[in-house]
């Protein structure tokens, strides 16, 4: 299929068939990981902006590197060193950027919908590196990847995703994405914490974590924002831990062969302890290194035409 997309701004408005076709195409990159030259030069000439307003290690420093590995040209934009922090607004920073002949904005911030509002109101690609609450799609897009490497065809796997799924984009993009590929999903978490109707994303909630994991293929951990206990919505932390932690008693309900994920970056002793962090179901590093591949992909599909031309 030919991707015509000019964004990727979520995991919800793709189709089954542009999801598969985004995932065959890391592959290709991921391969390319693996030579002793990683870099292919297929963005020769294009200029990308990392554009962060929330602090960001793994996701930043992964889609920089994509872009280098891509030969593209990279500005990496600080919030704190802009004329963002003497009141100029968010557009008018955008469009100063877009004057300096730029071809792509990686954009994470805090509003929900800021990567959309770009995306209507500039002419170039836009890829969303994680909106407020909303989505984080190439985070989603490497746990996909991650899975469909080590286990086959996603469609006949269990996945429980637990922690904070309200306040997680991670969570809803991996939701849209698994449902779209037929995955069964399961959430689990405390009361406060899963967010109402969520069962109308087709997804079995669990209360329970003995409950959401017995038998699945996939636990994806995440990390619980400290700052929510201080907002009520936890008991306390050291509750948590005790009725929501992936020990490795627990671990033992999976099936035998379960793999353990996590976006990062991880609490030990909160999300689980460190022997199952590094442990041989942990497959942590394995998304990190996907990252990279994921979108070396994004970047290709959306740019690479324009390369040509």
């Amino acid at each position: 299929m030919d991707f015509k997309r000019k964004d990727l701004l979520g995991i919800e408005d793709l189709s089954k068939e542009e999801l598969l076709y985004i995932l065959d195409t890391t592959k290709s990159f991921r391969e390319v990981l693996e030579r002793p030259i990683k870099k292919v030069p297929t963005l020769r000439g294009r200029t990308v902006v990392n554009l962060f307003f929330e602090p960001s290690t793994r996701t930043r420093m992964s889609f920089e590197l994509a872009e280098k590995r891509l030969n593209a040209d990279v500005l990496n934009f600080s919030v704190s060193n802009s004329s963002v922090s003497k009141g100029e607004t968010l557009l008018d920073t955008v469009k100063n950027i877009l004057a300096m002949k730029v071809d792509c904005f990686v954009v994470r911030h805090s509003v929900p919908g800021t990567p959309h509002f770009l995306a209507r109101s500039l002419p170039v690609s836009i890829i969303n590196a994680g909106d407020g609450a909303h989505e984080h799609p190439t985070q989603a897009l490497l746990d996909i990847y991650t899975m469909r490497e080590k286990k086959g065809d996603v469609g006949n796997l269990k996945v429980t995703i637990i922690g904070d799924i309200t306040h997680s984009r991670v969570a809803r993009s991996n939701i849209w994405g698994l449902s779209k590929l037929k995955a069964e999903v399961r959430v689990c978490g405390p009361p406060t914490l899963i967010p109402p109707e969520i069962d109308r994303m087709r997804v079995k909630v669990y209360y329970s974590i003995e409950e959401a994991i017995e038998g699945v293929d996939i636990i994806m951990m995440l990390r619980i924002q400290k700052e929510r206990q201080e907002r009520g919505f936890l008991p306390s932390l050291s509750e948590y831990i005790e009725l929501f932690s992936l020990t490795e008693e627990r671990l033992k309900l999976a099936k035998e062969d379960v793999l353990v994920m996590h976006p990062g970056p991880v609490n030990r002793g909160i999300e689980m302890p460190a022997r199952i962090a590094d442990g041989k179901r942990s497959v942590i590093l394995d998304q990190v290194t996907n990252g990279v591949a994921v979108r070396m992909a994004i970047l290709y599909l959306l740019l690479s035409k324009k390369s040509e031309g």
